[in-house]
């Protein structure tokens, strides 16, 4: 159960960076038919950027070891938005219509994902133990 929470939370962060200039979600046409084909896109692209995320962003860590030291975690940032981007590229492969159109679109779209997911999951963690 909460693997899907997991990903549904990834899902409305992810929604939540379609908002910004350079990241699209592509026209999926009206009415509930493309709501629908919309939040299963958006679905994929969340399992898609766990997946990437759980396998690229250990090695990145380890590679990168001295460059997380030197800038203080800031590169993380970088990691991410590297992560994000290659999440699109992924997802055009799988002829997804979500696109990122490069680096800083991606920076800024990681950014809001990860604000956005966690306080997603701190408002679930809330509830959940509010009936404790």
């Amino acid at each position: 159960m909460a693997l899907v929470v997991h990903i549904l939370i990834t899902a409305v962060a992810v929604w939540v960076t379609t908002a910004l200039p350079g990241i699209a979600l592509g026209d999926q046409g009206g009415g509930t038919d493309g709501v629908a084909t919309q939040a299963l896109t958006l679905l994929v692209v969340a399992v898609v950027f766990g997946i990437v995320n759980v396998v690229l962003k250990p090695v990145a860590k380890t590679l990168g070891c001295l460059l997380y030291i030197l800038t203080l975690g800031l590169f993380g940032l970088v990691v991410n938005a590297l992560l994000f981007w290659l999440t699109s590229w992924i997802a055009g492969n799988l002829d997804l219509p979500f696109h990122v159109d490069g680096f800083w679109p991606a920076f800024w779209g990681a950014i809001i994902v990860t604000v956005v997911s966690s306080a997603l999951h701190g408002l679930v963690r809330r509830a959940t133990s509010f009936g404790d």
